[in-house]
């Protein structure tokens, strides 16, 4: 089965999330394709607030990531100037996937949006990993490098939660 999303297809943090951008270009997609600069901002005018806040997230959590550890950000001086420049785009290493996590590939770390898609993927036989709940909201599976976080939404993955995330990816970084 091929990896079906958005970003860099040579990627090393790949972040699963249950439902894809309601847009004509993604509708029939069958592999990774690179979001080209103003793509996000226009995902989210014609996708809504939703959509926006995923992207924001997801920059804001990259941002928030050490750079000796994780080197993403590539100099960008604001997590939104990350998203509009870098984000998922070709270069990046980072991939929004739609399609189930494949758990095989070195060097990768995984995370997917949302304990309620993580037990569906699960009960569906889609995701073959050892998760150890640490609370209600986030699980790990460090041989996989596999963690399960709240969805992207300021609500849900707040930014206390995102540096929690962090920390999370810090050990799996090591």
């Amino acid at each position: 089965m091929q990896d079906i999303g958005l970003g860099c297809r040579d990627y090393n943090l790949a972040v699963y999330i249950a439902n894809k951008p309601d847009v004509i270009e993604y509708a029939d997609l069958t592999s990774v394709i690179p979001m080209a600069p103003g793509e996000i901002y226009a995902v989210g005018q014609a996708c809504g607030n939703g959509w926006r806040k995923v992207f924001n997230v997801y920059a804001k959590l990259v941002f928030a990531l050490p750079v000796d550890l994780f080197s993403y950000v590539d100099g960008a001086e604001s997590w939104q100037q990350f998203r509009d420049k870098s984000l998922l785009q070709q270069q990046s290493k980072l991939a929004l996937l739609f399609s189930p996590p494949k758990l095989t590939q070195q060097n990768c770390i995984h995370i997917i949006c949302g304990r309620t898609y993580a037990k569906q993927l699960l009960k569906e036989h889609k995701l073959n990993c050892q998760l150890t709940w640490l609370d209600n909201e986030f699980a790990i599976d460090k041989h996989k490098r596999l963690i399960v976080c709240p969805y992207f939404d300021y609500r849900q993955l707040s930014n206390s939660k995102v540096l929690y995330l962090v920390s999370l990816l810090k050990q799996l970084a090591k």
